[in-house]
Parts: structure tokens; sequence; C-alpha cells
């Protein structure tokens, strides 16, 4: 076994600022001085691959936070994939087409969808790929509460993605790269994010399992 890590690194910059500054801070260890690393980090949620609960939006909070979600919801959950290989502008994704790609998903706590094939998420027009409503409600239906997806909103169409989401406590991540690398139907998830009180979106960790 091996794992596939599906996180895009948090940039040095966010807007022309650094995301981390350091200071170097004096100490004396075993009677001789040395010099230990602070890090001050400074960035928005949305930054490299992140997770999403429900109470990102108002109007669908559950109470669920990043420090009292039980992390078995997010820790080895059984992970369904589906691979499409879809262009930068090809449009919305079909629920037919979700369901015609998909293994079954009885048993499987988490959706992988790799829409774009080896493409990145960033290297397409904005939001020109995405989940149509029929896919999004389709998704809502089954047994999922974890959803990693390379694609998810119309940059043109309101179709209400993350409301229909997270009204069934799906939480999402976003922006994840190697999903190309996961070959097999299956796999087992981990996200993983620090215990931030209060926090509904956060930047996170996540690995997949695949046989080596």
């Amino acid at each position: 076994m091996k794992l596939v890590d599906l996180t895009l690194p948090i940039p040095e910059l966010q807007n022309t600022r650094p995301t981390v500054r350091t200071d170097l801070v004096p100490l004396v260890c075993a009677d001789a001085p040395c010099q230990a690393r602070v890090h001050h980090f400074r960035h928005d949620s949305m930054v490299g691959t992140y997770l999403d609960f429900p109470g990102h939006l108002v109007e669908t909070d559950d109470g669920a936070t990043a420090a009292n979600d039980p992390p078995e919801r997010f820790y080895r959950v059984r992970a369904a994939v589906v691979r499409l290989h879809r262009q930068s502008g090809s449009g919305g994704i079909s629920a037919q087409e979700l369901q015609a790609a998909a293994p079954p998903l009885e048993g499987c706590g988490a959706l992988i969808i790799n829409a774009l094939g080896t493409i990145r998420f960033d290297a397409i027009l904005y939001r020109s790929v995405f989940l149509n409503r029929d896919a999004v409600e389709w998704i809502i239906s089954t047994p999922i509460h974890l959803l990693v997806s390379d694609v998810y909103e119309s940059k043109a169409l309101s179709e209400g993605v993350f409301p229909l989401l997270f009204s069934r406590r799906i939480c999402t991540v976003c922006q994840p790269v190697n999903l190309h690398c996961l070959e097999q139907p299956y796999t087992r998830l981990t996200v993983l994010t620090p215990r931030f009180p209060k926090a509904t979106q956060l930047p996170c960790r996540a690995v997949a399992e695949v046989a080596s």
C-alpha cells in the first residue's frame, strides 16, 4: 500500500502577502545558545486544498466545525472513484454521466470525482467544467458524507451546488490535485485539519491509499 497526496501546498504568497512569516527566537538549550523558528500564518480559508463543512454557509450550518466533527468521518473512509476526461470549456456534467462512470457506492462514505483526467483544476478556463444540478441531486441521493472533486460550480450558472450538498451534511474538499493517480475504483481517503474552534472552512491535508 502507498499513499497518494491529493493536497495542493499552500502558496508562499496570497494576494501578494506572505502566507508564513518566520521569526527567530533566542533560547538556551543544555547551557548553549540556540535559535528557534516561530511561524506566523496569514492567509484566508480558501488556500491550497481546503475542506468545507456545511456551516460554511450560514443557512446550512449544522453545528459541525473543525474542532468538533468526529475524526472517524474523515479517517480512512471508503471512497468510490469516478474518472472522466473532460476538457476546458466542455460544460456541465450530468447525473447520467456520473452514474455511468461510478462504481457501486454501497459501503462508501466518500466520492472522488476526477472530472479533468490529468488536467489540474487551475489549468482550465475558470469554472468552465462543472456539476449540473441533476448531478448534485444524484450525489446527495447516495450514502456519502464526503466529496472530493476537481470541479464544482459553473461560472455562469447558479445551480446551487454547495447549498444542496451542505443541506445533506456532505463536506467538500476543494482544489485537490493528483486525482488522476487513483486508478482503481475504490480507495481509502483521509482528510485531516487542525482543530480550529468555529472553523467551517480551512486548509486540509487529503491522502488516498492505493495498492503498491
